[in-house]
């Protein structure tokens, strides 16, 4: 959907402006009930406390109907009920314009960059086999990582994956993740900071057992700088590091991944909240919360051996607790994929019956899998608790908040438009025609507006929300909403299939019907759009069939 297609906010913007008040008074409706009466609301409340008495002046209601805009919503009819002042749109014409042609070139795409963010994800460091808590941390980074991109935004992830050890479990998860290159810029960082450590007030020579046992090479003192600079946010028993050359490869890889982020446009609005400078580049920690303690202490021997504006904008994005209930030992993320496949196969059977046992199904159930878990780690706010239930069968592809029922309806999209190829070739419709000869008229029924309401019209302002970054107001934890995206998908998954099992698309191949049928189809077409735009930030490619 293009920058000439009406938003959400833009609407909101005008019909704000119309009644002369600062405050934001109107809201948008989602419901089906209330979305048979009005789109939008300014509460009664909310009138009350901007207008004596609660009356908005007859000129200004009289005046939002004409509201107009490049990105407003063509509106109706605005009147005044029990519940507020209610705003309906002229619903053919809004069908037109987010389905129909835009009214002149498509925009071209802006070719500077709006930022640079490297996303350090500490789990991919960790020795031993990776547990669903260090799953948790790379999952929500590999997704930030596309969202950030969906706005313009450079992303370099780090650390790169040692070829040392097998990372099946990634690629299983469809997790894009880049692997260690040779070179010796690394080791020059690293000696580079053993030079800056030589140097520093704040470290002191181990003692020689010590040093000799553990591979120290140094101790520095961290609580003394974090007090000395006033530093908010940090654990107040940060003490004494024991630097080890592990820890200053780990600060090497970070530096080389901020000389590698692209320079931004300075004059480009930044597409995340933080910093001001958008054309410095910003390092995200995303870290599990048991991790926490140790990223804080590598983050501020970083400031102490380099004073550049990218550690000062150093932040971290803290994943809650993974707890699974009842497990018989301590599982791996590897086991973890295993037993969610194995329920995945057994779901699918049940189902599908022996068609699920066919090898052409092995890549269905594995993406099946990988979609489950994803949905099962990421449709949580990061900073709250996830249980993980592995004797149950959470992840059955009848449940409707789950990622098999989210790939499910994307397939029934897919086998509704081959369906409907099939039949153009075989000549019992016509092919599809141009989205200008379409009648879009003919969108009637509440599940259309519905599903262009609620999702094809905010659809890009939810991306956007994903990918914010929210500062705190002091401290370094930032929080980011990427779990709405989930919940999108699974919102829009409910009420396509309520649709689709309510509405038949392809009807008679009667003349005097094909209108209606057409309409449809450009409608639900935009609807696969939005499933694989969103899919895609998750890594997930969608299903052809199921």
């Amino acid at each position: 959907i293009g920058e000439g297609r009406p938003r959400v906010a833009a609407t909101l913007r005008a019909l704000n402006g119309a009644l002369g008040r600062p405050a934001a008074l109107w809201v948008k409706e989602s419901g089906t009930r209330n979305l048979r009466h009005r789109d939008f609301l300014a509460p009664r409340a909310a009138l009350s406390a901007a207008f004596p008495g609660g009356q908005v002046p007859p000129e200004a209601v009289s005046a939002v109907p004409s509201l107009r805009g490049p990105s407003v919503l063509p509106l109706h009819v605005c009147r005044q009920t029990p519940a507020g002042l209610a705003v309906q749109v002229r619903r053919p014409e809004a069908f037109q314009r987010l389905l129909g042609p835009l009214p002149g070139p498509a925009p071209l795409a802006a070719e500077a960059r709006t930022g640079c963010v490297v996303l350090h994800c500490p789990a991919l460091r960790s020795p031993a086999a990776l547990r669903p808590r260090h799953l948790r941390s790379v999952l929500l980074a590999d997704h930030l990582a596309q969202l950030l991109r969906s706005q313009g935004v450079g992303v370099c992830l780090v650390p790169t994956l040692s070829e040392e050890r097998s990372w099946d479990i990634l690629r299983q998860l469809h997790i894009n993740w880049p692997s260690a290159s040779s070179g010796s810029s690394l080791t020059d960082a690293v000696s580079a900071l053993k030079a800056a450590l030589s140097r520093c007030p704040c470290a002191a020579v181990c003692e020689q057992k010590l040093s000799t046992a553990e591979g120290v090479i140094c101790k520095v003192h961290l609580k003394s700088f974090v007090e000395q600079e006033g530093l908010l946010g940090y654990y107040p028993n940060l003490d004494v590091l024991l630097v080890t050359e592990g820890t200053l490869q780990s600060l090497a890889e970070l530096q080389e991944a901020v000389l590698q982020c692209p320079v931004s446009d300075p004059k480009a609005p930044p597409a995340f909240c933080f910093p001001s400078q958008s054309s410095c580049c910003n390092v995200v920690h995303v870290v599990n919360c048991e991790e926490e303690f140790q990223q804080q202490q590598l983050d501020v021997l970083w400031r102490i051996l380099d004073s550049g504006a990218h550690t000062a904008l150093q932040k971290h994005l803290v994943c809650g607790p993974v707890k699974v209930t009842n497990p018989s030992s301590p599982i791996g993320a590897d086991q973890y994929f295993q037993l969610r496949k194995h329920q995945m196969h057994e779901a699918s059977v049940i189902k599908y019956g022996e068609l699920a046992q066919d090898e052409a199904w092995t890549e269905v159930i594995d993406t099946l899998t990988a979609a489950a878990i994803r949905f099962e780690m990421l449709s949580t706010a990061h900073r709250s608790q996830i249980t993980l239930d592995l004797e149950s069968n959470s992840i059955s592809t009848k449940g409707t908040k789950s990622g098999a029922f989210v790939m499910y309806n994307c397939a029934r999209l897919a086998t509704l438009f081959n369906t409907f190829q099939r039949a153009v070739e075989q000549g019992t419709y016509p092919p599809l025609p141009p989205a200008s000869e379409l009648n879009f008229s003919c969108l009637r029924e509440e599940g259309e507006w519905l599903l262009l309401f609620n999702y094809l019209l905010p659809f890009p302002e939810v991306l956007q929300q994903a990918a914010q970054l929210l500062p705190p107001s002091k401290g370094i934890r930032i929080t980011a909403n990427t779990e709405i995206v989930c919940k999108f998908l699974i919102q829009l998954s409910m009420d396509f299939s309520s649709y689709y099992n309510r509405v038949h698309i392809l009807g008679e191949p009667f003349p005097h019907l094909f209108d209606q049928m057409f309409a449809r189809l450009q409608l639900l077409g935009a609807v696969r759009d939005v499933f694989h735009s969103a899919l895609a930030t998750l890594h997930l490619p969608p299903l052809s069939q199921i």
